[in-house]
Order: C-alpha cells, then sequence, then structure tokens
C-alpha cells in the first residue's frame, strides 16, 4: 500500500484561461462566459432598440501559386523565426505595405 503523498508544488497554483477573448471586448476586457446569462438592458441601445453588433471581420483566403524553390526558400526563412509559411508571407506583404506608405493605418496587428 502506498503512503501520503507530498501536496502539490507551485506548478497547480495558476488558473489559465481555457477560451480566447472575444472579438467584442476590448484589450484589457474579459471576455463574457459562455454560460452566463445575457443582461438585455446591456445589449440594448439608450433608444430601447438592440444595440448595433460589430461583426468580427472574416479574413481574406488567397490563393497564392509559388514556384516550389521560391516556397522552400520561405518556408525555411519562416521556420527560422518561427512562423509557419502563411504567418511568413503575411508579414513579409505587411512590411512592404508600410515601407511603401500603401498600409492602412486601422489595420489590425498580425494573429
Amino acid at each position: 500500500m502506498r503512503g501520503p503523498r507530498r501536496p502539490a508544488g507551485p506548478e497547480h497554483g495558476d488558473a489559465l484561461p481555457v477560451t480566447t477573448p472575444s472579438e467584442d471586448s476590448a484589450p484589457g476586457e474579459s471576455a463574457p462566459q459562455p454560460s452566463a446569462p445575457r443582461d438585455s438592458a446591456k445589449d440594448s441601445a439608450p433608444s430601447g432598440g438592440p444595440a448595433p453588433r460589430r461583426r468580427p471581420q472574416q479574413r481574406k483566403q488567397v490563393l497564392l501559386r509559388l514556384d516550389p524553390q521560391v516556397y522552400e526558400a520561405l518556408a525555411r526563412w519562416a521556420g527560422d523565426e518561427l512562423r509557419s509559411a502563411n504567418a511568413q508571407i503575411e508579414f513579409l506583404l505587411r512590411r512592404a505595405l508600410a515601407e511603401a506608405g500603401r498600409l492602412p493605418g486601422d489595420t489590425g496587428p498580425l494573429p
């Protein structure tokens, strides 16, 4: 028979969120829990009608044809910087747009 075990160490002391914050919430503001009942007074505009809800903008999907050697070089570069090939392409496109002065000011951060 096994004796009593030692108490858990500090590795079990930090609670971690298992959901991502909602896109509707402001930075630093916690997202509402899915099981929490919604307050209808919060969801309505001052006029009594429903508040306009901002839809999260969908990311565009683009088919990109690349030379296999270009893709291999891109994938190696992405791996060196711990990014996926898609993230590396978006990073490079954003940098090129910013350098050319064509990146819109309201562009969100990289996901």
